[in-house]
C-alpha cells in the first residue's frame, strides 16, 4: 500500500478538545475534508479551519443519519478525488467506533489510510468522573462491552462472565437496554448493591455523573433524565468517585434502604 495515506481515521477523544492528541490536532488543520460523527464535540470542530469541508455522518444507537455503507463509499470516493480526508470519530476509532470496518473497506479498495488512536471514552469519562477503572483491592481487571446490538438483534452477552465482582464493567451505549443489563447481571449473580455510575457528556463542561447501585441504576438514570452519549460503569471502583470526583461533582442517587 502507498506509504502516503489519503484517509486518516482519527480518534477525537471523549469531548474535551485539550484531550486531542498532538497528531490529531495537526491533521485537523491539514485535512481537505473532515467526515465526523455525532460524538465529536462542537469545541473540537471549532478547531477546524474555516475553509475545510465538513461532512456530518451522524450515527447514534439505532439512529444513523448516514448508513455505514454510505460512509464507507464516501471515504473511498473522497480519497480517490485526491483530497486528504480525516474521518473523525469520538473516543478511539477501534473501540466500538467501527473504525476497523471502514479501514477494511479502504484496504479492499486500495486506498492508503492511517489509524490515529484517541483517548477512549472509558478512560476519559472515568478519569473526569473520579472513577478509576482499576484500583488495588477493588478491581483486578476491566471488561468493555457494548450495550446495544444491530437492529433487530437481542442483547446476548456472556452475563455469567460479566458478573464478576472483582472486575470493573464499562458499558458503551447502554442507556437503551439498561433495564435488561441490570436484570441479567443480577440474575447471573452480581449483587444488586454493587456500586454503579453513569456519566453523560463526560470530560465536557456539560458532564453529569450519577452514583448509585446496580439495582437502582435504571431508575436513577430515568430520574436524572440522562441522555446519550452516556457511559455506564459497574463495580466497586465507582465508590471512589465520592472522594476522587474533581471535574464536576457527582450526584449520589443510590437508595439508602
Amino acid at each position: 500500500m502507498d506509504a502516503n495515506p489519503n484517509v486518516y481515521i482519527v480518534g477525537a477523544g471523549p469531548g474535551d478538545p485539550e484531550l486531542l492528541t498532538v497528531k490529531a490536532a495537526r491533521l485537523l488543520k491539514e485535512a481537505d475534508v473532515i467526515v465526523y460523527d455525532r460524538l465529536v464535540s462542537k469545541k473540537i470542530l471549532e478547531l477546524v479551519p474555516s475553509g475545510t469541508t465538513q461532512i456530518f455522518a451522524g450515527k447514534a444507537a439505532r439512529d444513523h443519519y448516514m448508513p455505514q455503507d454510505e460512509i464507507n463509499q464516501l471515504l473511498v470516493t473522497l480519497a480517490r478525488s485526491g483530497q486528504i480526508v480525516v474521518r473523525l470519530k469520538g473516543g478511539d476509532p477501534f473501540i466500538f467506533g467501527r473504525g476497523s470496518e471502514e479501514a477494511l473497506v479502504l484496504a479492499q479498495n486500495g486506498v492508503p489510510f492511517e489509524i490515529v488512536p484517541g483517548i477512549t471514552a472509558s478512560a476519559g469519562c472515568g478519569s473526569y468522573a473520579g472513577i478509576p477503572l482499576t484500583h488495588r483491592g477493588m478491581a483486578t481487571g476491566v471488561r468493555f462491552v457494548t450495550g446495544h446490538c444491530r437492529d433487530g438483534a437481542h442483547l446476548d452477552l456472556n452475563w455469567e462472565s460479566l458478573a464478576d465482582p472483582d472486575t470493573s464493567l464499562v458499558i458503551y451505549m447502554g442507556l437503551i437496554n439498561v433495564g435488561k443489563i441490570r436484570d441479567e447481571l443480577i440474575k447471573a449473580g452480581l449483587p444488586g448493591n454493587t456500586p454503579a455510575g453513569a456519566i453523560e457528556r463526560g470530560t465536557t463542561d456539560k458532564q453529569r455523573t450519577i452514583l448509585t447501585n446496580l439495582k437502582d441504576l435504571p431508575a436513577s438514570i430515568e430520574q436524572a433524565e440522562l441522555r446519550a452519549p452516556s457511559l455506564l460503569i459497574v463495580g466497586r471502583v465507582v465508590e471512589l468517585a465520592q472522594k476522587l470526583s474533581w471535574h464536576i461533582p457527582a450526584l449520589d442517587t443510590s437508595s439508602k434502604t
